[in-house]
């Protein structure tokens, strides 16, 4: 059983819940977080570690949707957003030498904290992006 993944399943599908208004959306969010869950019961973890592996590549894709900012470029985007793109790069270097090292504890547990901060990068764009501060863009950089 994945333990350590359903608090998050279950905190991510609430503040889905709590943030949007279309109750077909919120019923499509609970009967999604409700398979995940039972998926967890039922499934092998090594399933679950290449789903996230495929996930951790394909969630690229989406980011013109995640990112809320009205400024796409990183110069006019505020503290909240660099800190998480820190944050991001932070893991990732730290998940490529893990990788390549042998399975400890200690490891294990700086792997499953790295890969938590990896896709909260994702998960939370939508709202951290949207609430932070960001600069104006100049005249010549915008297409208005």
């Amino acid at each position: 059983v994945l333990w350590a993944l359903a608090p998050g399943v279950v905190a991510f599908a609430l503040l889905i819940i709590w943030s949007v208004k279309s109750s077909a959306t919120r019923i499509a969010v609970g009967v999604s977080a409700l398979v995940l869950l039972l998926g967890f019961l039922t499934l092998d973890a090594k399933v679950w570690g290449v789903v996230l592996m495929g996930a951790s590549v394909v969630i690229f894709f989406f980011l013109p949707w995640l990112d809320r900012s009205p400024v796409k470029s990183i110069r006019y985007k505020g503290p909240i957003t660099k800190t998480a793109i820190a944050l991001f790069v932070i893991a990732f270097f730290v998940l490529g030498y893990l990788g390549t090292e042998a399975v400890t504890g200690g490891r294990t547990l700086a792997a499953q904290v790295g890969t938590a901060v990896y896709f909260l990068f994702f998960f939370l764009m939508p709202w951290y992006s949207k609430m932070d501060t960001t600069r104006p863009e100049p005249q010549r950089v915008t297409w208005k």
